[in-house]
């Protein structure tokens, strides 16, 4: 794999490269839009890991941004957990609009949130999108 720290900016693509793979991504800008956690400023980020012909969006600790809303993907890990990020309902209006052919909920049931998050999101997202829950 390739063993290197590489710093990255919002909105940006990445090529790494090692002696036998390789690793493409995106960056998406990932911050709050009415809460003070994680500001725009910040510079912080989701990815959009490119492997095997799809894109898997990782929003990491974010609300349903612009950025957010533009992403094409064909997996989406959203935040559900609503302290520190946008909450269920929030995180299902934002992956109805991506359309991806899968959604996993994830930031919730540990520092933040419960379980009762992920089965609001589920409950809320629209077919044809399949929600896979991977923490019970």
């Amino acid at each position: 794999l390739v063993s290197r720290i590489v710093t990255v900016e919002p909105g940006k693509s990445y090529e790494l490269s090692g002696q036998e793979e390789k690793l493409e991504f995106e960056t998406v800008p990932a911050y709050n839009l009415l809460k003070p956690f994680h500001p725009k400023s910040a510079g912080w980020v989701g990815y959009i890991l490119k492997i095997e012909g799809r894109r898997i969006y990782i929003a990491g600790d974010t609300d349903a941004t612009k950025e957010a809303k533009a992403v094409k993907c064909d997996v989406a890990l959203v935040p559900v957990g609503g302290t520190y990020t946008m909450d269920a309902k929030k995180a299902a209006e934002l992956v109805n609009d991506l359309q991806p052919a899968i959604a996993i909920p994830v930031h919730y049931g540990s520092v933040v949130g419960s379980p009762e998050d992920a089965r609001i999101f589920a409950a809320n997202v629209k077919a044809p999108v399949k929600v896979e829950i991977k923490i019970p």
